[in-house]
């Protein structure tokens, strides 16, 4: 008998079926997975109905896999960190990288704040609270009342997670500070895996942040310190440098994470936390009357520190040829930090003992805990090599007031770099200000730029009673345009008001007060109208108490009661001389920090001090002679940004007003471009050097004409019917061929001080041609009063292709509109020159 027999029935057989039972089917599964291939496909199959390359769909999947690896990258950094806030003692134990570490590891002045986290973490969940109630309360309508187009935004979640901001370590400083103030250095690492989601309903537009981490630090000044309680008058908190920011998207915002855009979108959000977090912004809590604390509003500079960046010498060739076999020489160019001012000096090529020549002016706010920082690179097509670095206390430069000396490169074998810096001090009268202008040649020139003589600082607070611009019975979006000379500055757009409160800070520095006007203009950024204007000599700040006004100023072409409230101070820059004993050793005096920003050691090496008394200390570097070495780079090229060594970071281009403006993330893309010095002929924006090139060039042993570079034909007049500047551009002639096959010129033109991109005119491009013919007519919308204070700036270009190294500037002229004829209009031509001054008038 069978085993299946043996065993009986139903011993072991499977469960009999229901009688009419089907194979049950995950229809929802199956369609999922049907349109996932025909998602796959249907590109495939568009490729091939169409007859493209099959090299798109491998540019996509390549795309893809980027994007998976760039997230999981993100990903392994954000375990990484929670991994080391839940666990440090085991998280140091299985070898974190010494970048991760806390500040308290490196630095052995960083105390430990366990006691500060364990509160925090206890307030975490009531701290939470107040952030949502920020974000719904506050946040959210003012985004609705920015734009008619976000009337419906709101948050749809705020969660700010459960991992609290963690202090890594606080610094506290003892040693040249006011005794009335205490100031702290809080390292904050904040890894939270929190959901902010919002959502725009008119537009089915969802958006959010997955999570985000933020680690830099922090600074948090008491003072002044008083006998009543609360002992403390105000808090300050502000970041001394832009803190380092990671954040995951969610919803249409995953756009933002796709490489390339990563990147972008961090600065972005950098530049909005550095218009009120990073020095010299700052959030001021009072905990006493206003009264006391008034000067807090009003930050005075400690200092500016005047860089003069010499030369180097005996650096490493980088560049190779022949895959190596052959090696040649580099093209070095300096990234010189101070605070969150970034400065960068131009090019020169195949050299390794370059000469700069070049001088800039940063301000220094908080000297404690600040350093110069110094990076020299090798300008390379793809990713710039290394050339050595250089860190010096500030509060060592402020001692000796003048350094002139060599310094080796530390993180490379060999080479060294000449420098000399000076501390000057802000003087609040004006007894040395003949001398100072006769130091820095600005008593006999009549130029706007050059050296500083004095600083101006502006604190910008309100204004009352704006009219309504165009539109009756509507409220402006105000904002506030201030210029010096060729350097402007604007506040912040206030919505919808017309008694706007900004309280804000700026900065100027000055050539000459004796000769500069400070001018401010109140628009409307909506309509784009004068809402106002005034004009203050700065002479009058010479006879004014403790050189301050603080005072309502009542506005020109406005509303007969519209006022605007400044507070305006201008300080003497005076570099104070110290007196020293002959065998005084300055330079053991300067200090870099044991450990560097990446963690690394750097040792002191300053080597072979130049002889003080070489040169006058207060007077401007002569122009060098522009020869072969001193060649400035020859086209601005966009290109990865890298971390240091590999690559400089925090790149943006900045103007001689010191604000540098866009700060990069390591992953941004950034356009290199050098910073203007304010003391070096060779130091003019690139496009002028170039030009100045072109210029010698052609001109080889032979005397050009009255118009080298040639001219340009200009209709100009005011339309007081339609209130505006009409310029109408007829043609050019006699222009310099960019190539053998001449140039393709077209002109733009700004208003000046204003150079927004909604403020630039172009015309068309010629094509080939050396005289070409435009008639093309542009308009400006500014009432008569407001434009015979501005300048025309026209510059001539050549366009040139896609990616074609042949564009550049081809002449420039720069239009006073001061004349009285304005009205009437005139029609002229105008020589153009390589920076526009001493324009030619030919009638």
């Amino acid at each position: 008998m069978s085993g299946a027999e043996d065993r009986g029935p139903g011993a072991g057989a499977a469960p009999a079926e229901p009688p009419g039972a089907v194979l049950s089917v995950d229809v929802a599964g199956l369609l999922a997975q049907l349109a996932r291939s025909f998602a796959l496909l249907l590109p495939v199959y568009a490729l091939g109905y169409l007859g493209l390359s099959f090299s798109w769909v491998l540019l996509a999947l390549g795309l893809l896999v980027w994007c998976r690896r760039s997230r999981g990258l993100k990903a392994t950094r954000l375990c990484r960190a929670l991994a080391l806030l839940e666990d440090e003692e085991r998280a140091v134990r299985l070898g974190v990288r010494a970048c991760d570490l806390p500040a308290w590891v490196h630095f052995p002045d960083t105390e430990r704040a366990e006691w500060l986290n364990k509160t925090v973490k206890h307030m975490w969940p009531f701290i939470c609270q107040f952030i949502e109630k920020l974000f719904r309360e506050t946040i959210e309508p003012a985004v609705r009342g920015a734009n008619t187009h976000l009337s419906t935004f709101s948050f749809t979640k705020v969660d700010v997670g459960q991992q609290p901001l963690r202090i890594n370590g606080v610094k506290v400083y003892t040693e040249n500070v006011d005794k009335r103030q205490i100031i702290l250095d809080l390292q904050i690492s904040f890894v939270g895996n929190c959901e902010i989601d919002l959502e725009i309903k008119r537009y089915f537009c969802r958006a959010g942040v997955q999570s985000i981490q933020i680690h830099g630090t922090m600074r948090v000044i008491l003072e002044p310190l008083i006998g009543d309680m609360p002992l403390v008058g105000a808090l300050s908190i502000f970041f001394l440098r832009k803190p380092l920011i990671e954040i995951n998207w969610t919803g249409l915002t995953n756009l933002l994470d796709i490489p390339g855009l990563n990147g972008l979108s961090d600065t972005i959000i950098l530049d909005i936390i550095s218009n009120y977090l990073v020095l010299p912004n700052r959030i001021t809590v009072p905990l006493v009357s206003e009264v006391q604390i008034a000067q807090l509003r009003f930050p005075i500079p400690k200092g500016v520190l005047r860089i003069h960046f010499i030369e180097a010498q005996d650096l490493q060739g980088k560049d190779t040829y022949l895959k190596g076999l052959v090696k040649g020489k580099s093209d070095p160019y300096g990234v010189i930090r101070v605070g969150n001012q970034i400065f960068q000096s131009k090019v020169i090529k195949e050299n390794l003992s370059p000469k700069w020549n070049e001088v800039y002016e940063a301000l220094v706010y908080e000297h404690p805990g600040q350093e110069l920082e110094i990076e020299l690179f090798d300008e390379d097509p793809d990713k710039d090599d290394f050339l050595g670095s250089l860190m010096i206390d500030l509060i060592e430069v402020e001692k000796e007031r003048l350094l002139d000396e060599w310094f080796a490169l530390d993180e490379v074998p060999r080479g060294k770099l000449h420098l000399k810096l000076e501390w000057l001090t802000l003087m609040p009268n004006a007894s040395n200000l003949d001398k100072v202008l006769t130091d820095i040649r600005a008593d006999k020139d009549q130029a706007n730029d050059g050296l500083s003589s004095s600083l101006l600082i502006l604190y910008l607070d309100s204004a009352r009673n704006l009219p309504s611009g165009k539109k009756i019975n509507s409220n402006p979006n105000p904002l506030v345009q201030m210029s010096v000379g060729h350097k402007a500055q604007e506040s912040k757009i206030r919505y919808k008001t017309n008694e706007p409160v900004w309280e804000e800070n700026f900065t100027f520095f000055i050539h000459n007060p004796k000769r500069q006007d400070l001018e401010v203009e109140v628009k409307d950024e909506q309509h784009q109208c004068s809402l106002g204007h005034l004009k203050i000599p700065l002479s009058q700040l010479l006879t004014s108490d403790d050189m301050t006004m603080n005072q309502r100023f009542q506005l020109s072409n406005s509303g007969p009661n519209s006022t605007l409230k400044m507070k305006i101070a201008l300080r003497v820059l005076q570099l104070e001389k110290q007196e020293r004993s002959p065998d005084h050793q300055h330079s053991a005096q300067v200090k870099r920090p044991s450990v560097s920003k990446e963690g690394r050691k750097i040792s002191v090496r300053p080597q072979m001090s130049a002889s003080p008394g070489s040169g006058d200390s207060s007077t401007a570097p002569c122009t060098p002679v522009i020869g072969s070495s001193d060649k400035p780079g020859v086209e601005e090229r966009a290109q990865p940004v890298e971390a240091s060594p590999q690559g400089p970071r925090d790149l943006g281009r900045s103007s001689s007003s010191l604000q540098a403006s866009a700060t990069c993330s390591p992953s941004h893309i950034s356009v290199k471009e050098p910073t203007p010095s304010i003391a070096s002929d060779i130091s003019l924006p690139i496009a002028t050097q170039e030009l100045r090139q072109r210029l010698r060039q052609l001109e080889n042993g032979t005397t050009l004409g009255q118009s080298p570079l040639g001219q340009i034909q200009l209709t100009i007049r005011h339309s007081s019917q339609r209130n505006k500047l009409v310029v109408v551009v007829h043609s050019c002639r006699n222009l310099i061929a960019f190539s053998e096959d001449g140039s393709d010129p077209y002109v733009r033109m700004y208003l000046l001080p204003d150079k927004r991109r909604s403020g630039r005119r172009k015309t068309h491009v010629s094509k080939k041609t050396l005289n070409p013919v435009f008639d093309q007519s542009f308009d400006f919308s500014v009432s008569l009063p407001e434009v015979q204070r501005r300048t025309l700036d026209v510059a001539v270009k050549n366009s040139g292709g896609f990616l074609s190294k042949d564009k550049g500037l081809l002449g420039k002229v720069l239009v006073g509109l001061a004349s009285e004829e304005l009205a009437k209009g005139w029609t002229q031509w105008y020589d153009l020159t390589e920076d526009g001054t001493r324009p030619h008038v030919v009638t």
